[in-house]
């Protein structure tokens, strides 16, 4: 039997009653929860460097640690030299044991490591229940050795939950320790 992750741990016994209590439910199975993490790293320097998908991959991996999958072109655009089946980007979904320990370290030591730090944007939801997050540079994670890369590259994370909207979402993430900005605070 695995040990579980420490975030699952907090939510099984603190943000599913509260959740219960907040919206009403009536059924245990009514709660939402998080169903899967994607992150994603788009890479138009691919076309001009194609070790930049190596290095991404190689990132990518030691940041989840899972191999991520290579995204492929779907169609060529002559403006950008890009031709279909160029390698362009790497993705990685992450589930279950993964998921968890990946987003307690990204919601307690990645984000906090972002300077000049106000909050996340609490208006980044798709109106389904799902989050998505822009990171700027992939060396918040401190499992990337600043000395060892030769490029600062941004990535997505999506969030994907099964709440019916966006308030049971934001609702669930900010009892995870998500740290949305405050009210009438900008960026």
């Amino acid at each position: 039997m695995t040990k579980k992750a420490r975030l699952e741990g907090v939510y099984k016994e603190k943000v599913v009653p509260a959740l219960i209590e907040e919206f009403k439910y009536g059924n245990v199975m009514q709660v939402p929860h998080i169903e899967k993490v994607v992150i994603n790293m788009g890479l138009g320097e691919a076309i001009q460097n194609p070790k930049a998908i190596d290095e991404a991959v190689q990132d990518i991996s030691i940041i989840t640690g899972q191999k991520p999958v290579v995204c492929k072109a779907r169609r060529s655009i002559a403006t950008y030299k890009l031709r279909e089946g160029m390698p362009i980007g790497v993705m990685v979904t992450m589930r279950r044991r993964r998921m968890w320990e990946f987003l307690d370290r990204l919601i307690h030591v990645a984000i906090p490591r972002v300077r000049d730090f106000k909050g996340v944007s609490t208006k980044a939801f798709d109106g389904k229940g799902n989050y998505s997050l822009g990171v700027r540079e992939q060396i918040i994670f401190p499992e990337i050795d600043y000395d060892k890369i030769s490029k600062i590259r941004g990535m997505n994370i999506t969030i994907v939950t099964s709440a019916v909207n966006d308030e049971e979402s934001r609702a669930m993430l900010r009892q995870l320790g998500m740290p949305f900005r405050k009210k009438g605070q900008q960026a």
